[in-house]
């Protein structure tokens, strides 16, 4: 039976944590990820976990420190947000290269500049391309729930990736939620005990980590990490079947809300995809075939999968809460088309960037969206596929 609490969607990350008692976790304080190294801090000096709690002077210096823990054979833990990521960038390559399964919660934000503390997804968009595992949260409960699945699927043998589990900042990082917690040995048992194979403190087996690696071997490294990935695929859907069957709560690559008969659809990732589901099930009372595809891995990116999902549509709004600044759309709207086109499926889709810098995005705006696409199915034309949601005119 879990354990019912109301917590804020930091406090359940930091609680995350304590439960799985890492050996190592390293942070910086940074706005709105604050509060998780602030409350893990405190089951450190209570003696809750016997975790080894580095208080860096920067956001390098924590992710550096994760590096030498985990190469030494520790597991290690962070948590970070917008500009401490930034601060983090050589580290977060080094990280995926030496292939250390390093798990960090991001607190989604804006990267500056020009400044801004709040929630939009440019912070996880900057290093999608890095070589981590990423999993979204639409809530605290699986903001919660997808870190307790992080280590079991970083340290499988076929990735030994690092691995982020994002939420959006302020939206659900400092909202206090109804959760469901499991009891302290249950997740113990379910993560288990890392025992990496090769680690720097193995008297027996003498290596070096981070050696000069030049034009000889670094492609064929960097096709090992590609591999790693693609068999993240299998070992996602693994862990979430085990985790289903020990709390009955169901997770996969996304979740397909009511479009199993819809004929037209939004695409987006974390908090919004609340809000979308209000206003699905309000245009259904309407008659209106609406759904959603809420996606929770994005890397690796479920390409395949999501294109066979989208087959049946007739118009697709895919949302990006970041700005590629490319003029040709965001970073999801990209994949998300590219894997439509590869897998030979032509539906008719549009891009809204939404949401930058923390503006509000009301069930209003998300409902325009809807109409939008209606429109698009019955005129039979597209006209713009690069659209703004909530923007101010000019």
């Amino acid at each position: 039976m879990g354990i019912r609490e109301r917590l804020s969607g930091n406090e359940a990350a930091a609680i995350a944590m304590k439960q799985i008692n890492p050996d190592v976790v390293a942070a910086f304080p940074i706005t709105p990820s604050t509060e998780i190294p602030q409350y893990f801090s405190t089951f450190v000096n209570n003696g809750t976990v016997d975790t080894e709690f580095v208080a860096v002077e920067s956001e390098h210096s924590a992710m550096t420190a994760c590096i030498g823990a985990e190469s030494a054979g520790a597991r290690a833990m962070t948590a970070t947000s917008a500009n401490g990521l930034s601060l983090m960038w050589e580290m977060i390559y080094i990280a995926s290269s030496l292939r250390l399964p390093i798990v960090m919660s991001l607190v989604n934000r804006a990267v500056s500049g020009p400044l801004n503390i709040h929630n939009d997804h440019s912070d996880a968009m900057g290093v999608r391309d890095s070589g981590w595992i990423m999993l979204f949260s639409e809530n605290n409960q699986e903001a919660y729930d997808n870190l307790l699945m992080a280590h079991k699927i970083a340290e499988h043998k076929d990735v030994l990736l690092p691995l982020m589990v994002c939420q959006d900042g302020f939206i659900t990082s400092h909202s206090i939620e109804n959760i469901e917690l499991l009891e302290d040995e249950t997740v113990k048992a379910f993560v288990g005990t890392y025992k990496p194979e090769h680690y720097l403190l193995n008297r027996m087996e003498p290596i070096a980590i981070g050696p000069l690696d030049l034009q000889a071997y670094l492609f064929e490294h960097k096709y090992q990490q590609s591999v790693a990935m693609k068999n993240a695929k299998k070992v996602i859907l693994d862990v979430a079947k085990e985790f289903e069957e020990l709390t009955g709560r169901k997770y996969s690559f996304f979740e397909e809300y009511k479009l199993e008969d819809a004929e037209i659809a939004i695409v987006c990732m974390n908090s919004t995809a609340g809000t979308t589901k209000y206003v699905v099930d309000n245009l259904r009372e309407k008659g209106i075939k609406a759904g959603l595809l809420k996606l929770r891995v994005f890397r690796p990116f479920p390409a395949e999968e999501i294109a066979k999902a989208l087959s049946g549509l007739k118009a697709v709004a895919i949302l990006d809460k970041a700005d590629s600044l490319n003029s040709a759309g965001g970073a999801l709207f990209e994949d998300v088309t590219s894997a439509m086109y590869v897998n030979k499926y032509q539906v008719t889709m549009c891009n809204y960037i939404y949401g930058i810098g923390g503006r509000d995005v009301s069930a209003r705006d998300i409902e325009s969206v809807y109409t939008d696409l209606q429109k698009i199915v019955s005129d039979g034309n597209l006209d713009n596929p690069y659209r703004y949601l909530g923007l101010r005119e000019n």
